[in-house]
This record gives structure tokens, sequence and C-alpha cells, in this order.
């Protein structure tokens, strides 16, 4: 935690552009509820190369405005997340009035965190602008009051994620050179509504420990909770996962609460052929 009572920033804005990127979970476990309503997890973030654009620029009509584009977003500018975070970071800096221009292709609902790292980026652009005057954990302690995941895109690193998933420990597990494909088929997935239908249990075993061993093996051991509640709703999502490993796929999960799912590959062309036989979805092809 940092002082709140030190000197705040002045802010000498000219133009801002950065690009918010997505996330996959590597295992989930629901481990336990909390007195509070919450859950205590069990995770490893990973980021990936899916990216919303956002542009923060001087305000044309005297007041912070947020523009959005591309993918619709099912809430109103006021009650979106980024401008959450540019109220709470002019609660520690003097921040002129801005405009800022939201480019959404991180789908929603998909178990992506797309909201939270436009949310973050927001911060660390803001940040950026004022002469990088608050450190990482200050920022990574603003993005906290955001949601439990913010402060993840903080870092935006590799992270083994434990408490309500707001508790970070850096992790080795590296997927460098290996191909992702991730399926986004037309349906959303409430967080709220996810966590309704889990039951909380201890894990056997610790995902960091499952992440060191051949990724070939993580079929077997490495899990999502969540993924037999949703599934009862969703059968195609499970059905896609099913192909994904029919395909070739060295490890294939639903990311989050979902309904986004993924396959791991070891090239290329594996990943682009499957991407070419999963109809009536959204897909996207990355190298890791």
């Amino acid at each position: 935690m940092y002082d709140r009572k030190c000197p705040r920033t002045i802010f000498y804005l000219t133009i801002m552009i950065t690009f918010p990127n997505a996330k996959i979970n590597l295992g989930l476990n629901i481990v336990a509820k909390r007195h509070d309503g919450y859950h205590n997890i069990e995770t490893v973030f990973y980021p990936i190369g899916i990216h919303d654009i956002l542009e923060i620029v001087p305000s044309d009509s005297g007041k912070t405005t947020l523009y959005t584009y591309g993918n619709p977003i099912d809430c109103e500018p006021e009650k979106n997340l980024v401008m959450k975070a540019y109220r709470l970071m002019r609660q520690h800096a003097d921040l002129p009035e801005v405009d800022i221009h939201l480019y959404k292709h991180i789908p929603d609902g998909a178990g992506l965190g797309g909201g939270s790292s436009d949310a973050s980026f927001t911060i660390k652009a803001l940040n950026e602008l004022g002469g990088n005057k608050l450190n990482e954990n200050n920022l990574a302690d603003i993005a906290s009051q955001i949601g439990a995941d913010c402060a993840f895109f903080i870092y935006d690193k590799p992270m083994y994620a434990t408490g309500i998933g707001n508790e970070f420990t850096p992790t080795t597990v590296n997927l460098l050179g290996l191909y992702l494909l991730l399926i986004k088929p037309p349906v959303a997935v409430s967080t709220a509504e996810a966590y309704s239908r889990v039951t909380p249990h201890p894990s056997k075993l610790s995902i960091t420990e499952i992440l060191k061993q051949p990724i070939g093996t993580w079929k077997e051991s490495l899990k999502n909770d969540f993924e037999p509640s949703i599934y009862a709703i969703y059968p195609q999502l499970s059905d896609i996962k099913q192909q994904l490993y029919d395909l070739g796929a060295s490890y294939a999960s639903m990311s989050g609460s979902g309904s986004s799912i993924f396959g791991i590959f070891e090239n290329a062309i594996l990943a682009e052929n499957a991407s070419k036989k999963i109809n009536g979805c959204l897909n996207f092809v990355m190298k890791l």
C-alpha cells in the first residue's frame, strides 16, 4: 500500500495510444467459498495477443468522455470500467479532462478479461502521461479497487493467482514458441452465473506443480472447475474442446468462467488447420 498523502502528480497531456491484451487461465480451482460471498481460487493467468485499442487525447468538450467502437458493449459509457479507472486515478493525480476512445476487439463474456485489461491499461497510460510518478505496486493497488483480476494486467506477465484472484506470484511457466487457437462461440457466460453453479473443494495438486510437467500430461490433471456446470448448460463448449483435442491440440480448456475455449498446439500448421474446421465461431490463431 502506498502513501495516499504523497504529492499529487501534474499531467502534461499529449496523446497516448495503448493496446490492452487478453488473458487465458491455465487451470482454475475453486478452492472455497468465503464469508464475504466471494470464492478463493487458484489459477495461472497467462497474457495472450488479442488486443483492444485505447487512445487518450485532450478533451474537445471540457469534460471527460468515453467513446466506444468495434464489438458492442452492454453498458453505458459512464459505467464502463475505463471510466472508473479514470476517476480512481484522479484521486491520486491532477488529471485534465480527456476524451478516451476504446476500440473493442477482445470478445466479452468469454473469460478473457477484456474489461479488466482496458481499465488497467487506462491506469498505466494515465500514469505514463504523467511521467510515471506511481510505481507498479501503486498502480496494482489502484487497479484492485476495480476488480479482482485487474491488477494482473498491471503486471501483464504469467502470474500464479490465489485469494479471489487478486494475490499474485510470478510463475516460470513458459509457452513461447507454441501456438494458441482461441474459439469464441456465439454464447456468453456471466461470471455470477458460473460461480453460482460450482461446488468449491480444495485442490489435490497445485497448479504450479502440474505446469512443471510436459504439456502433453496436462490433459489429465490441469482442470477448470467451471467446466462441468457450464458444459451442462452449453454442451457445444464441451464439443469444441473435444474437437480441439481431435485436431491435435496438446492441451485444451475453457478460459476462466467461459465461454471461450482454447487449444495449445505444437506448430502453426496444426493450429491453422484446426481453425478452419470449427465453424460458426470466432477464432483467433496466435503464436505464444
